[in-house]
């Protein structure tokens, strides 16, 4: 299992959004969500949490589709634990 699989499916949409959408615009967070877990994508939460990151300062308009670091970014608990790597 690679290490995007595992955070898809071990970590909450919010979290996976906070960290993947600093790279990724929503067509490809849509295709990874949609590779490993495509409820969040039936159910709508996938688009629900993204626009909520926005209007919660998480994530900000960056230049083209791909979002920023807001003003109240923080790096969720895997990344700062490091569970990964």
């Amino acid at each position: 299992m690679s290490i995007v699989e595992q955070i898809v499916k071990n970590e909450t949409v919010e979290d996976v959004l906070t960290v993947f959408a600093l790279g990724s615009a929503i067509p490809s967070l849509d295709r990874m969500f949609g590779r490993y877990r495509y409820e969040v994508i039936e159910s709508g939460e996938l688009l629900k949490t993204y626009a909520r990151l926005f209007e919660e300062g998480v994530l900000a308009n960056g230049e083209g589709p791909v979002a920023i670091k807001g003003p109240n970014w923080k790096a969720p608990q895997f990344v700062i634990e490091k569970r990964y790597v």
